[in-house]
């Protein structure tokens, strides 16, 4: 298959791209310089800037580029950066695809469990309702952008990830210097849910879904069992062999990230990857502790 990535060098486009060329895919880059090679196209998002025909004949589109969420605080300059670079790019991708003389079969546009907000302990699938805070509107805009691409006839995926484990980035790799000195511990009452996956099974339901047609629409990327705050920290606590006596209560949270603590440290949402199973998929990672110790031993 030949196969567009946009976000190629992120987590999960590094590892796609490594994985799909293993299994003989041809991979193109979408980039943001100027082309140096066949194996990459130009696009300017920011600018609305991308030809239709140099995206056009490829068998799937992997959209995965946007600006972090988890650096820096959210000032308002930041917050309209983080909307703009799903929105916008989307929209253009999107739009760029429906009008190609040879528009891919599938497209798949990432989005996160943000989408669901603040839901304490109700469980959430992929037919759950968006919850109302600035993540959640972001996710809805982000998903909305892909309309141009679905009104066309391609198979549209929004792939709503959930905190992606991995050692060498994301949420994870940042735990880690503080949990392996001993000081790490809890983030306010520890009973918020975290939705979590390892990168491995990102990348196989990424490949799965690319194999299987018959899924359109969100698809959760979560593992089947969340875990609480405090369980998460527990977990690793006990896979590194160190304790984790060093709560970080709300209100500090809150002094040092601003409004990012509520949206990604205090939030709750419990949710369950019922597209990917009812579709069949088997989770290499389906508990916790297993996957920190395989994550952390690589």
């Amino acid at each position: 298959m030949r196969i567009l990535i946009s976000g190629s060098h992120g987590l999960v486009g590094n590892a796609l791209s490594s994985e799909l060329t293993k299994d003989g895919h041809q991979i193109v880059s979408l980039v943001r310089h100027k082309s140096g090679s066949l194996s990459e196209i130009e696009w300017h998002p920011n600018q609305g800037s991308i030809e239709s025909e140099h995206v056009s004949g490829f068998d799937a589109v992997i959209h995965l580029a946007g600006e972090s969420i988890a650096s820096g605080r959210w000032t308002d300059e930041k917050k309209q950066k983080i909307r703009d670079s799903r929105v916008k790019g989307t929209t253009l991708l999107s739009e760029a695809l429906a009008r190609s003389s040879k528009p891919p079969e599938t497209f798949i546009s990432a989005s996160a469990i943000g989408y669901y907000g603040n839901r304490g302990d109700e469980l959430l699938n992929e037919r759950s309702t968006a919850g109302d805070d600035f993540l959640a509107e972001v996710c809805t805009a982000w998903e909305t952008a892909t309309v141009e691409a679905e009104a066309s006839g391609i198979r549209t995926v929004h792939a709503r990830f959930g905190i992606i484990l991995d050692q060498n980035g994301g949420a994870l790799s940042k735990m880690l210097t503080p949990f392996r000195m001993g000081v790490g511990g809890k983030i306010g009452d520890g009973k918020q849910w975290m939705s979590w996956i390892a990168l491995a099974d990102v990348i196989r339901g990424l490949k799965f879904v690319i194999e299987n047609n018959s899924i359109t629409g969100p698809v959760n990327f979560v593992a089947p069992n969340p875990v609480t705050n405090g369980e998460f920290t527990k977990t690793l606590g006990d896979v590194l062999g160190r304790p984790t006596l060093f709560p970080m209560p709300s209100f500090v949270a809150r002094l040092a990230f601003g409004e990012m603590a509520d949206a990604l440290l205090l939030s709750s949402a419990k949710v369950e990857p019922k597209r990917l199973q009812d579709g069949g998929y088997r989770f290499e990672f389906e508990k916790l502790q297993p996957a920190f110790e395989s994550i952390l031993k690589s």
